[in-house]
């Protein structure tokens, strides 16, 4: 396993973290995820020593983390910029909105380290991996 690379690659979980509750809208988030999941399908076949589904698992388990963290952190700026996915949390919820983005959280980053894995998966089958320097 590369932790490096899954390490770095984790970092677009962070910059999302944070760009999600100041910048980027909930309506045109999922472009910016699947940008960053092709780039990190990409990067895990030319990068990873094998077991690419595992690594992009790890990374979306890390941006999880990430994820989770920031909202948790910045949680009035984040639900005030997402009145829809409160109002689905009050509505569906059984905690507060802050206990359901623990819950969810974790939910969330096993599906989409799922979809990352098969995407790496695919992705070491189209692609070579780079040249090892001496």
């Amino acid at each position: 396993m590369n932790w490096k690379l899954i390490g770095l690659l984790s970092l677009f979980g962070l910059a999302m973290s944070i760009a999600t509750v100041f910048v980027i809208p909930p309506k045109i988030e999922p472009l910016f995820w699947l940008a960053i999941f092709l780039t990190c399908a990409a990067l895990i076949a030319k990068l990873a020593p094998g077991k690419p589904f595992l690594h992009g698992l790890c990374v979306s388990l890390v941006n999880g983390v990430w994820m989770t963290a920031g909202h948790l952190l910045f949680f009035e700026t984040y639900a005030a910029g997402h009145v829809d996915e409160m109002a689905a949390s009050a509505a569906y919820g059984f905690l507060p909105p802050r206990g359901m983005m623990l819950v969810v959280g974790p939910v969330i980053a096993v599906i989409s380290g799922t979809v990352l894995g098969l995407l790496s998966l695919g992705a070491s089958k189209l692609l070579k991996p780079a040249a090892k320097t001496a």
